[in-house]
């Protein structure tokens, strides 16, 4: 498969979200390391529960200079299974559903990690229903056979994981920036959520 069926194939599968940017990007970089993995003959399930490994040890060495890498570890595994499977071409209800549920455990832990770091329970809590009100909207959105609502926000996954890892440095520096970095991820996440629900209303009215 080469990279523009690997693209156009990536943005059916997310309701025809729009490849650019920072999206095209990281698709670029996923490609490139789907292709490396399948020669290993890794399977996208194996990434899929290695990123919710890498979280949960996150989340219990949060205050450990190794939070930040195995936060980019966790990030990078739940992202690129997907592309594993797309270019091994074993895409399937059943794997599109692990992966999504996989995913949500993960920004628990990712959430916990802060909450460890010092941000407020309240904080991380605001921010954590707004990431998930948000994606339950997609995926209830696609339930109903409106797949085109395939917006990027403002506050996709590498957003909020970005955050996580500046309040990770910031932390071992001895910044005391957690609440304000919570504060951002609850402001953006909130906008991101009224971004989705506008988009929604325009399609799904229709």
């Amino acid at each position: 498969m080469d990279k523009n069926e690997f693209f156009t194939t990536w943005s059916n599968l997310h309701g025809g979200a729009k490849i650019e940017g920072i999206v095209k990007t990281w698709l670029q970089i996923s490609y490139a390391s789907a292709k490396f993995l399948s020669k290993l003959r890794v399977t996208p399930n194996l990434l899929t529960f290695a990123g919710l490994f890498f979280a949960i040890a996150l989340w219990q060495f949060a205050n450990s200079w190794v939070a930040a890498l195995f936060l980019v570890l966790s990030l990078f595994f739940d992202g690129i299974d997907g592309s594993l499977a797309i270019l091994q071409k074993k895409t399937s209800k059943f794997g599109a559903f692990t992966d999504s549920f996989v995913d949500r455990i993960s920004e628990v832990f990712w959430a916990l990690a802060l909450y460890e770091l010092g941000a407020p329970a309240a904080l991380v809590f605001v921010a954590l229903l707004a990431t998930y009100v948000q994606e339950y909207i997609r995926a209830r959105s696609g339930g109903l056979g409106h797949n085109e609502v395939g917006i990027v926000t403002i506050c996709e996954r590498p957003v909020r994981a970005s955050l996580i890892f500046i309040a990770i440095v910031a932390n071992l520096v001895g910044l005391d920036l957690v609440t304000a970095i919570a504060i951002i991820w609850v402001a953006m996440q909130n906008f991101a959520l009224l971004q989705l629900i506008f988009t929604s209303y325009k399609t799904l009215k229709n």
